[in-house]
């Protein structure tokens, strides 16, 4: 007898049991093809579809309206406007309907729709405007509602798009609609860690069923026989094969027996990739191979990057060279010693380097250990704590981006010390080397800087840094720049 239970169930012969997680009691329903749920994401599709379409037509329209309002005190040709929202909704669905991109599964998380979006609305808007060139239509618009529509489509694309993730993932949670339906096969210790640890149900996946193969050799054949005549009973979207990798004997006798099945067919994930974000199998002629990590930069990207970098520290010390004759002059003042403090950091590929910063400490002839700068550290001269609190100790800097030790982004360089402290005790740290190092980054404008003074702190810092290397755009960098200006996180924890 089939029944609904509160975790995995326990191994037994030759049997193919449900899984646990959805809770309820199991009714005939749930052990025959899913009629409704294909009807669900039928109109799921058809919502996400027109949400689009209401976000399109009510911008194009509004934001035609508004600026003429705005400018000219009528409100413009309206109809013209709807004509523009209707082309490009043509252009928008049409790949988006061909691609499969209202398919519920695609609205399990926002990851991702950012950038297929922003992609497909600039190749529909660019489109449009070559229409309106041909057909000499163009010239009844003008430029700054044009303009408006370009940004608020797009925003209440994305918004749309945020609105109805957020509804499947609660409704997923309540269990009241399912994105996808798997079938989960292995050992039963392995359907336990995979249930618990990624708890499926709460992310609109619903498990249909566990079927649990036994140790024993000579039982796999009549498991698999079960669990595939199961499956195709159940009809999920998608197989599961939980089975460690170094049973690849298991494994293939497991995707022989369920290619039978009209489902796709997935290899369980190992934990020890849980640590990489962007894994994938990838081709380079003949060779297969498990993509984990990207190289940090392309040539193109490097080059693109060296070029913002120069200019824009050249152009800044142009700018701020009265602020740095100003602030040499109050640190002579203020105490004894030079103006600059030079310290030998890691940058690219480990490679050491000779970092300026404005001298914001007491010259001390003590030697010793290395010890990290503290919240009332009596060693601050007065005008050092105003530039420390003020960012403006890492000015100097921008010499190290114009000589190439550093970029005006990155991973903030750690003293020698620290780098030989936490590579050996936070996971991927030294990763943070695979890109230059920079006066201000993506850690800092989130508040995590100053005292690192235990694994928790350092470990948060790491974690923003790497997610830096992994998503680097020009835009992000512009971002960051400006965060760290204008963001109060950035001056945050600040020493």
């Amino acid at each position: 007898m089939l029944q609904r239970q509160d975790r995995p169930p326990k191994a037994r012969p030759a049997r193919a049991l449900p899984a646990p997680p959805q809770g309820g009691r199991l009714n005939l329903a749930d052990l025959l093809p899913r009629r409704n749920t294909a009807m669900v994401r039928g109109l799921f599709s058809f919502a996400a579809a027109l949400t689009d379409i209401c976000a399109i037509m009510a911008t194009a329209t509004l934001s035609g309206v508004i600026y003429h309002l705005a400018l000219y005190g009528d409100y413009g040709p309206v109809e013209a406007f709807q004509q523009v929202g209707f082309i490009i909704c043509l252009l928008v669905l049409a790949p988006n309907a061909a691609r499969d991109e209202y398919a519920i599964g695609n609205y399990l998380a926002l990851k991702g729709h950012f950038s297929r979006s922003f992609m497909l609305w600039n190749i529909a808007f660019l489109s449009a405007l070559a229409i309106g060139f041909l057909t000499k239509t163009s010239g009844i618009f003008s430029r700054g509602s044009v303009l408006a529509f370009y940004v608020a489509g797009f925003a209440a694309l994305l918004g749309g798009r945020a609105l109805l993730v957020r509804a499947v993932k609660r409704l997923g949670r309540e269990g009241r609609v399912s994105a996808r339906r798997i079938f989960l096969v292995g050992p039963e210790a392995e359907l336990h860690a995979f249930t618990a640890r990624y708890q499926p149900w709460k992310m609109g996946i619903q498990i249909v069923a566990s079927a649990v193969l036994r140790e024993a050799p000579e039982n796999l054949g009549d498991d698999l026989a079960l669990a595939a005549a199961s499956a195709r009973v159940l009809t999920p979207d998608d197989v599961f094969i939980l089975v460690p990798w170094s049973r690849q004997a298991v494994i293939a006798s497991a995707v022989d027996a369920f290619m039978r099945v009209p489902a796709a067919i997935h290899l369980g994930p190992e934990r020890a990739l849980e640590r990489f974000q962007d894994v994938h199998i990838s081709r380079i002629g003949p060779i297969n191979s498990l993509y984990l990590v990207r190289k940090p930069l392309t040539i193109v990207e490097i080059i693109e990057k060296r070029a913002f970098d120069f200019a824009g520290a050249l152009l800044a010390l142009i700018l701020l060279s009265p602020a740095f004759a100003l602030i040499a002059a109050l640190i002579r003042l203020d105490s004894p010693g030079p103006v600059f403090f030079t310290q030998r950091r890691y940058g690219f590929n480990q490679q050491p380097f000779q970092i300026f910063k404005f001298r914001s400490m007491k010259i001390s002839g003590e030697g010793g250990a290395f010890r990290q700068a503290a919240d009332g550290d009596e060693r601050f001269t007065r005008v050092g704590k105003i530039l420390r609190r003020a960012n403006l100790d890492e000015l100097p800097q921008l010499i190290n981006v114009l000589r190439g030790d550093m970029s005006l982004v990155g991973p903030r360089p750690h003293a020698l010390a620290h780098d030989q402290q936490f590579e050996s005790r936070i996971a991927l740290y030294a990763r943070r080397h695979n890109v230059m190092p920079g006066i201000t980054g993506w850690a800092q404008v989130n508040g995590f800087r100053g005292d690192t003074g235990t694994d928790g702190k350092m470990q948060s810092r790491v974690t923003h840094d790497l997610y830096y290397i992994d998503h680097w755009s020009l835009w992000l960098d512009m971002r960051i720049l400006w965060l760290t200006v204008f963001s109060r996180k950035a001056y945050r924890n600040a020493l």
